[in-house]
C-alpha cells in the first residue's frame, strides 16, 4: 500500500514509486552505490557526470545497470560563458598558481603545470549520455539546444532542468523541458543560475517553489533545505510534484564523499555554511572553513580554471585530514541530518512525510 502523496505527475513520468530524487553530486561525490540504492528504493538515483569523459560516462551507466534495472538520471553541466574553451593565458595561470603556492607548500605538493584542457568536452559527454539512454537526463546552467531536447524525446529520455528563479523556470518550460527543479537559496553546492548572476538569484524555498509552480506547466521538483519528512510535506503543500534531496544523501555512507567531509556534515560546523567562489570559480554553498575565510585575499580564476586548481589540492588535503583546504558542500538543512545510510534515510523520509500529511494509503 503506497501513501497517496507518492502518486504524482513526477512519479508517473519517471516510473518511480516515491517522489524522491537524489541530488546529482559533481566532482566525484556521486557514486554508483548511492545512485543504484536510491533507484532500488523507488526514487530517482542521480549521478553527476560533468567531471567524466565519454568513456567514463558509458562505464558509469553500465555499472549502475549492473546493480539496478530501475530508473536513474545522468547529470551534466551545460557550457556557460567561456567554460568550454576558457581564454586564460599562461601568465594568468602562473599568477593564480603563485597566489595559491602557500597551500601547495603546506601539503608538500609541487605547483601544478598548466593542463591542455581543464574539463572534458561537453559535446562528447552529451553524446555519451544520449547513447547510454538513462531514464532521465538532468542538467544545470541553462537550457539545452532544441535538437538535444528533441533527441531525448525521441529516445524516451525524460529531461530535467534546474531553475533558481521564476524566469529561468519559464525559459525551461517554454523549451519543452519535461520536469523543472526549483533550486532554492538554502541548497548546498553550486548555485546554477543562468539568466542572472547567481548573487542576484538567491530566493528561498518558501517563496520560490509556489511561484515556479504557478508559472510553468511542467511538474516542479522542489530542492533546497529539504532533509526530512517535514520539509518534504511542506514542498508538496506548496505544489511540488517531487523533491530533490542533496545534503542528506551526500551524508550517507554510500555516497562518494570522503569520511572527512561526512564527519563535518554531522558536526556542529555544519550549522555555519557560506556562499563562496573560492573552490570552483562559481558561487556555491559549503561549510565555512579556512579557505572560505581567506578567499577575500585570493585572486579567483573563472570556472573551470579555479575548479581544476583546487582539485589539485583535494586528494592530498583529504589524505592529510585537512578539512580547512577542501570544499565541504552542505545545504542549510545539514543540522537536521540523522541517518548515515540510504535505506534508513528513505524509510524515515516516507514515514515522516506520511505522518506530516496524514495520508491514507491506497494501492
Amino acid at each position: 500500500m503506497r501513501p497517496a502523496w507518492t502518486h504524482t505527475a513526477a512519479t508517473e513520468r519517471l516510473g518511480l514509486s516515491i517522489p524522491i530524487i537524489q541530488g546529482p553530486f559533481g566532482g566525484g561525490l556521486s557514486s554508483i552505490a548511492l545512485t543504484s540504492a536510491v533507484a532500488e528504493a523507488g526514487g530517482l538515483g542521480s549521478f553527476g557526470a560533468h567531471h567524466l569523459d565519454a568513456d567514463g560516462i558509458a562505464a558509469t551507466a553500465n555499472a549502475i545497470r549492473a546493480r539496478t534495472q530501475r530508473p536513474f538520471a545522468l547529470n551534466l553541466w551545460l557550457p556557460f560563458e567561456d567554460s568550454e574553451e576558457p581564454t586564460f593565458t599562461r601568465d594568468q595561470y602562473a599568477a593564480h598558481v603563485k597566489a595559491m603556492q602557500a597551500y601547495f607548500d603546506e601539503l608538500d605538493l609541487p605547483p601544478p603545470a598548466m593542463p591542455a584542457r581543464y574539463n572534458p568536452r561537453f559535446e562528447d559527454q552529451l553524446e555519451a549520455v544520449i547513447a547510454a539512454r538513462p531514464a532521465a537526463f538532468s542538467f544545470v546552467f541553462g537550457v539545452p539546444d532544441e535538437r538535444v531536447l528533441d533527441r531525448c524525446r525521441a529516445l524516451g529520455i525524460v529531461t530535467i532542468g534546474t531553475a533558481t528563479t521564476v524566469a529561468e523556470a519559464v525559459a525551461l518550460d517554454a523549451a519543452g523541458v519535461d520536469l523543472i527543479v526549483a533550486s532554492a537559496f538554502e541548497a548546498g553546492g553550486h548555485r546554477v543560475a543562468f539568466l542572472e548572476a547567481p548573487e542576484r538569484s538567491l530566493i528561498g524555498a518558501m517563496a520560490l517553489i509556489p511561484q515556479v509552480v504557478d508559472a510553468v506547466s511542467a511538474p516542479v521538483i522542489a530542492a533546497g533545505g529539504i532533509a526530512d519528512g517535514r520539509g518534504m510535506a511542506a514542498a508538496f503543500m506548496l505544489g511540488a510534484a517531487a523533491v530533490q534531496i542533496g545534503t542528506a544523501f551526500l551524508a550517507c555512507e554510500e555516497s562518494g564523499t570522503s569520511e572527512l567531509h561526512r564527519r563535518r556534515l554531522f558536526s556542529s560546523d555544519a550549522t555555519d555554511t557560506a556562499l563562496t567562489r573560492v573552490f570552483s570559480g562559481r558561487l556555491a554553498r559549503g561549510i565555512r572553513n579556512r579557505l572560505i575565510e581567506e578567499s577575500d585575499r585570493l585572486p579567483i580564476a573563472p570556472y573551470p580554471i579555479q575548479n581544476w586548481l583546487m582539485g589539485q589540492l583535494k586528494s592530498a588535503a583529504i589524505a592529510a585530514d585537512r578539512g580547512d583546504l577542501i570544499s565541504l558542500w552542505a545545504g542549510q538543512s545539514a543540522p537536521l541530518l540523522v541517518h548515515r545510510a540510504c535505506a534508513p534515510l528513505i524509510e524515515a523520509l516516507v514515514k515522516e512525510t506520511t505522518t506530516a500529511l496524514r495520508c491514507d494509503c491506497r494501492d
